[in-house]
């Protein structure tokens, strides 16, 4: 098994697990890889140090800096909190802008909803004092991986 670094266009990085260089490269060229933030399908891979667990071995430890440790954190907390919105609410889907809309003017019961909805009915709903927020939802979060 090979842990390898990886990067997407917009420079999120993330660890992809393969069996070989070959199964890395045949699932770059199928688009299977995509960014765990943000979806993207356009993904690098960094330069890595083997990893090795031979306990004979000294020397001294290469560390993250603090720009990496901080975006680290930051993709953390923003899946943690796009994992709890996902927890606490409804996926109505396409219907989001009617279902929205329903519970709004007291057609439905009143509950946390999340869906797809177009830049204009967002732009329309906001417009009738209907409070939408746009989280994109990394592909993963929306259905089991396994």
């Amino acid at each position: 098994m090979k842990v390898l670094n990886l990067r997407c266009a917009r420079d999120h990085r993330f660890e992809g697990w393969f069996g070989s260089d070959d199964d890395f490269r045949v699932q770059g060229e199928r688009g299977q890889m995509a960014c765990p933030m943000c979806d993207d399908k356009t993904i690098s891979r960094l330069p890595s140090a083997p990893r090795l667990n031979v306990s004979t071995l000294r020397g001294e430890a290469v560390s993250p800096s603090p720009g990496e440790i901080a975006q680290a954190r930051a993709q953390g907390q923003w899946l943690r909190a796009v994992r709890e919105v996902i927890s606490k609410t409804e996926d109505v889907g396409d219907r989001f802008p009617e279902e929205a809309r329903r519970i709004h003017y007291g057609e439905a019961k009143e509950r946390g909803i999340r869906g797809r909805a177009s830049p204009h009915d967002a732009d329309a709903l906001r417009e009738e004092g209907i409070e939408v927020v746009s989280l994109p939802v990394p592909a993963p979060l929306k259905g089991t991986v396994q």
